[in-house]
């Protein structure tokens, strides 16, 4: 009997510090950073992801850092308005000269049923988690290729992907409650029974590498 494809394996970026990355490092992640903050980038061997700053974005700097780091993945400026939607595949198609993958986000209501006809399979859909500070509000059964989740909850992103065929996400909320020594246990976050960044951290990780552990 022929064999299906392998499973692909879902890839996790952390755009943190250093320090965070390289505790993400030895669980099968792999490194972010804002395209405003390479300090770390040249640290490691292999940037895996390169974020944006949204909310003030800067073409020509974000393609320079892509030129300069070479990610595996990164994102194109998000499609608030479906009158953009060629510049921003404009620009998406310039980062691919120097990323192996490049996400389009799409934000617009008016993209709803038409995002297969307007942005090219060649980009990954960008899905923004919801949180207090925005995200998608597209309805999820408009995206029915590969997703990419950006930040939010770790356990709501494990449960996006009962809907979404995810491919990659990041996430950073586990470093920001680490600092004041939460962890993420699986379920949600609470004190850490023996304190320390470092162990909020990778015990973080290892419960959402969990979370993903059987997912194809």
């Amino acid at each position: 009997m022929q064999e299906g494809p392998a499973p692909t394996r879902l890839l996790k970026f952390v755009a943190h510090s250093h320090r965070a990355a390289s505790i993400a490092i030895r669980h099968g992640w792999m490194p972010g950073a804002r395209y405003t903050n390479l300090r770390d980038a040249r640290r490691f061997e292999r940037l895996g992801f390169l974020d944006i700053d949204w909310k003030s974005y800067n073409f020509p700097r974000h393609l320079e850092a892509a030129r300069f780091t070479r990610p595996l993945l990164t994102v194109a400026r998000d499609v608030e308005d479906i009158r953009e939607i060629n510049r921003t595949l404009d620009e998406a198609h310039q980062l691919q000269m120097y990323a192996e993958k490049v996400v389009i986000v799409p934000k617009d209501p008016q993209l709803e049923g038409c995002l297969d006809t307007l942005i090219p399979e060649s980009f990954v859909l960008g899905y923004s988690v919801p949180t207090r500070y925005g995200g998608t509000s597209l309805p999820l059964t408009s995206f029915r290729r590969s997703v990419h989740l950006l930040g939010g909850r770790p356990d709501e992103q494990r449960r996006l992907a009962h809907f979404l065929p995810v491919t990659s996400l990041d996430c950073n909320r586990f470093t920001l409650d680490a600092r004041y020594g939460d962890y993420f246990d699986g379920s949600r976050f609470r004190p850490h029974p023996n304190g320390g960044y470092d162990r909020c951290i990778e015990d973080s990780i290892v419960n959402i590498n969990r979370l993903w552990h059987d997912y194809e």
